[in-house]
């Protein structure tokens, strides 16, 4: 049996028979330009062509890029406003009213600095009203992107996702982590309210999107839920607070025949059952290094969900060909047991990663992954 990579990562999704296992990844944009620098390939763009992913979503492959499909800063209009600048920093303002350093030769995650929005009172001035006027709707879709992956994949069979951000992550860059878990804890019919209304407004946008230029294959929704050795809230907490607004989300897109990846870095296993109850086909990328461990959660719930991911990254970072088989020989033939499991680093591929040494992991990855 011979797939195309669209055929491949959808039987996958449905732990169908396959021909191998399938492919995806994310690269630090410091990797994809380093290994195009090198001549490997012309531009950093076209990384994720060159090594041939089965899936390819809206936003890229490439990190950090902007991935919202459907933008939902409160001030759609507002661009980034530079406060302070130095050599190694940008102090930015953003749509949000929120404060973020960005470190200039680092693709990390930005340093929370402050934000506008501390409670409900602040969420109620601040940025309710901004998500509620329709009149910027239009403005918040990338319509342009969109039509530009799916004519893509189209043409070459790739299953093409659409990428949206999850209520969690709308949360956290608009009013930070601490007063989030905090809202969480002493005001969570807040929290809630602000999480049902940040997904009905992306089902709102998507239908527009979907009902002008047609449906992706698939759904891939980022939602960072935990952090070393844990998640950010409990079982119950998510259950009460969360839970809603992510059931409305992927009931939306299985109404339109669209299966649903979350993307959540972090240790989640205690949230995956209501995850899975909540209606997610897939779960990437698995982060070996907060403590997610890909043959425990394949024995737990791989005949539920599919799993991308779970090879240590930091492996590869050694360089060390023999260490990479070994890992990969140690976990792929329980991962692609029944079919359901598609190969990826468990974060994003660093340039500490010698272009050799990827290209190792996927050849052989693959190899051993051929059923």
């Amino acid at each position: 049996m011979e797939l195309n990579s669209k055929e491949r990562f959808a039987r996958i999704l449905k732990h169908q028979p396959v021909d191998r296992i399938g492919l995806f990844e994310v690269f630090w944009q410091e990797t994809a330009a380093r290994w195009s620098a090198e001549g490997h390939f012309a531009q950093p763009e076209m990384v994720s062509d060159h090594f041939g992913l089965d899936v390819r979503r809206t936003g890229g492959e490439i990190t950090p890029a902007d991935y919202r499909t459907v933008n939902l800063i409160a001030d759609v209009d507002a661009s980034d406003k530079v406060v302070e600048e130095s050599d190694s920093a940008k102090l930015i303002r953003d749509g949000n009213g929120a404060l973020l350093r960005w470190l200039k030769n680092d693709s990390g995650a930005p340093e929370h600095v402050a934000f506008a929005v501390q409670d409900r009172s602040d969420w109620e001035e601040y940025i309710r009203p901004y998500l509620l006027d329709e009149g910027t709707f239009e403005r918040r879709i990338n319509f342009a992107s969109y039509c530009t992956l799916r004519a893509k994949c189209a043409r070459e069979d790739r299953f093409m996702t659409c990428g949206v951000v999850g209520p969690f992550d709308q949360m956290t860059p608009m009013c930070g982590y601490e007063y989030l878990l905090m809202g969480m804890a002493l005001d969570g019919e807040w929290v809630r309210e602000m999480a049902d209304l940040y997904a009905t407004l992306t089902i709102r946008l998507l239908e527009i999107l979907f009902e002008r230029e047609g449906l992706p294959d698939g759904l891939w929704v980022w939602d960072d839920l935990g952090f070393n050795g844990r998640p950010f809230m409990s079982p119950a907490m998510y259950r009460a607070l969360l839970y809603p607004a992510h059931k409305n989300i992927f009931d939306f897109a299985h109404s339109c025949g669209l299966p649903v990846v979350l993307h959540c870095d972090g240790y989640v296993e205690a949230l995956i059952p209501a995850l899975i109850k909540a209606g997610i086909d897939c779960l990437q990328p698995l982060d070996v290094k907060a403590g997610m461990d890909l043959l425990k959660l394949k024995k737990l719930f791989g005949d539920q969900i599919a799993l991308i991911g779970g090879m240590n990254a930091r492996i590869l970072e050694t360089n060390n060909l023999q260490a990479v088989e070994a890992m990969l020989l140690s976990k792929l033939p329980q991962a692609m047991a029944g079919s359901g499991y598609v190969l990826q680093v468990d974060h994003s591929v660093s340039p500490l990663v010698d272009y050799e040494t990827y290209r190792f992991f996927v050849e052989r990855g693959l190899e051993i992954g051929t059923y």
